[in-house]
């Protein structure tokens, strides 16, 4: 079909096999006691239910490896359900398809999809932190191995996952009424890459 990119046809492919009658008989299913063949593809809501709408993250071959990366970072957080590809699919057979799990109260899927989309600074997971302490911790862990600092608490982790690094006390200051001081911050913070929460107060503060 004219105008159909590559990356699209293999994206169609993958949705249609994964959604045959075919491929869906050979999907097997793991909850960490071994693996299970010829089970629904629909996950078990009454062992871990998912909201209404979850974040769907596209990986080459590394989503259960990232899966087990974000648990290890928020500690507020537990691992789902994985499903793997069986046979006559777009991966080896045995190979993670998708791995569901949730981190401080919202449910992600991470599907390994193959190379053809990369992830780009368009969407971005934002984290509201109470202190400088905070800040440094998430800023710390996400930026290893690999990740990728940017600007005004803007990075990438090692996977190319965009995240916002965003201490609660700086937002106040940008929404200070006095335009002044919401002003000053916004300039201070417009220079940092991590943020420093007392630099910006004091810039706020003239």
């Amino acid at each position: 079909m004219a105008g159909t990119s590559p990356a699209m046809t293999e994206a169609k492919n993958l949705s249609s096999s994964v959604g045959s009658s075919k491929s869906r008989a050979s999907l097997i299913r793991s909850r960490g006691k071994g693996v299970q063949p010829d089970l629904p593809v629909v996950p078990n809501n009454r062992e871990f239910p998912m909201h209404k709408i979850s974040p769907c993250l596209w990986f080459d071959k590394e989503a259960e490896e990232a899966m087990n990366f974000y648990l290890s970072v928020f500690k507020d957080g537990k691992a789902g359900e994985i499903l793997r590809y069986g046979e006559n699919a777009p991966m080896p057979a045995g190979t993670v398809l998708t791995a569901t799990f949730e981190i401080e109260g919202m449910s992600f899927i991470a599907l390994n999809g193959g190379p053809h989309f990369k992830f780009n600074e368009a969407i971005s997971l934002s984290i509201d932190c109470k202190s400088q302490a905070e800040v440094d911790y998430f800023w710390d862990k996400l930026t290893a191995d690999g990740g990728q600092p940017s600007q005004c608490g803007w990075l990438k982790d090692k996977y190319g996952v965009s995240w916002q690094v965003a201490p609660a006390r700086v937002i106040e200051l940008l929404k200070d009424p006095d335009a002044g001081r919401a002003q000053r911050a916004m300039q201070a913070l417009m220079t940092m890459a991590k943020i420093d929460i007392a630099k910006v107060e004091a810039a706020a503060n003239g």
